[in-house]
C-alpha cells in the first residue's frame, strides 16, 4: 500500500521547466546608463521598468557609466516587437524620483540603448553578430573591442567630431617594444559604434589564459577624411591634453569600450569598459 501511494504521489507532481522562445525577430537589448553625471547613490536608478515589468531595483541598482543586465557577460532582456515603455527611477530609495519615461521602438535582434540625456531619446547600436572566433592550434592571440562614441562637449552638447580609436601592443614583452598604430574600425561620429575589431595580445604570463596590456588613443577625422590630430580633453587640473589611456586584454574576450562624459566639464569624458563575452 505505501508503495502505491508513493507512486500515485510522483505522477501528481510533474516538474515543467517553462521558457519563452527567443528568435532573431524578438527584441534583445541591454541597457547603458551613460549621462554624464558624478556617481553616487543620489544619481543611481534603483529602479527600472519596461511596459510595467520591473527589471531591476535598489537590490541590484543601475549606477552611472554602467548597464543592466548585469552579474554575468552576455545576458540580455527581451520583450514584444513594437513600441515599449521604458521608466528609470533615480535617487533615494524612499524618495525615488521618475527620472527618464518614454516609448522606445525596440528593433529585432540584439542591440545596446544607451541612455545618455534624461531628456532625449536613447540612442541605439546594433550588437554586432554573429561574434568573430578564431580556431588556433596553440594559444591565441585576440580580443575584440568595439567603441562607442558618446561623448559631450559640455552639458547638452554632444559632440560634432568624427573619432578614429586606434590602438598599440607591446611586441616584447622583455623590451617592451610597442607596435604601430592600428585603427580600430572605422571613424565614429556621436551615437556611433564600430564592430568587434581584434586586437593583438602578447600575453606576459605564458602558462596563463592569457592577458596584456593595449594602449589607446583617438584621432580626430576631419570631413575631407583627413587626420586632423590628437583629440585634446580637459585633465583633473583644467589643462587641456591629448587623450591617451590603456586597458588589460584578456585573450578570447571581447569589451565594450564606450567614450563617455564631458570633453570640457565633469564628469570628465573617459572609456567605460564592460566585458561583453
Amino acid at each position: 500500500m505505501m508503495m502505491l501511494i508513493f507512486l500515485a504521489s510522483c505522477e501528481k507532481n510533474v516538474v515543467e521547466y517553462p521558457a519563452e522562445k527567443i528568435t532573431d525577430e524578438t527584441p534583445q537589448f541591454q541597457l547603458f546608463y551613460m549621462v554624464p553625471l558624478a556617481t553616487g547613490s543620489a544619481n543611481a536608478i534603483n529602479k527600472v521598468e519596461l511596459n510595467g515589468q520591473l527589471l531591476t531595483n535598489e537590490t541590484s541598482p543601475l549606477n552611472t557609466f554602467n548597464l543592466i543586465p548585469g552579474g554575468a557577460v552576455g545576458k540580455f532582456f527581451n520583450t514584444e516587437p513594437g513600441t515599449s515603455n521604458l521608466k528609470l527611477y533615480r535617487g533615494n530609495v524612499e524618495n525615488m524620483t521618475l527620472a527618464y519615461d518614454r516609448d522606445i521602438e525596440m528593433p529585432a535582434g540584439k542591440n545596446s540603448l544607451f541612455i545618455h540625456d534624461f531628456s532625449q531619446p536613447p540612442v541605439i547600436v546594433p550588437y554586432p553578430t554573429p561574434l568573430p572566433s578564431i580556431t588556433t592550434e596553440y594559444t591565441g592571440t585576440t580580443a575584440w573591442i568595439r567603441f562607442i562614441n558618446l561623448m559631450y562637449e559640455t552639458e547638452g552638447e554632444p559632440t560634432d567630431l568624427t573619432l578614429q580609436y586606434q590602438w598599440q601592443y607591446t611586441t616584447d614583452n622583455e623590451t617592451g617594444d610597442k607596435s604601430e598604430w592600428f585603427n580600430l574600425g572605422e571613424p565614429v561620429a556621436f551615437g556611433e559604434g564600430t564592430g568587434w575589431e581584434p586586437v593583438t595580445v602578447n600575453k606576459t604570463v605564458e602558462l596563463s589564459a592569457g592577458t596584456a596590456r593595449i594602449d589607446y588613443r583617438i584621432r580626430l577625422i576631419g570631413a575631407d577624411g583627413s587626420d586632423q590630430g590628437s583629440l585634446q580633453i580637459r585633465n583633473s587640473s583644467g589643462n587641456q591634453v591629448d587623450y591617451s589611456d590603456w586597458w588589460n586584454a584578456q585573450i578570447g574576450r571581447m569589451y565594450n569600450h564606450v567614450f563617455a562624459g564631458y570633453r570640457n566639464a565633469s564628469p570628465g569624458v573617459n572609456i567605460r569598459q564592460s566585458t561583453a563575452h
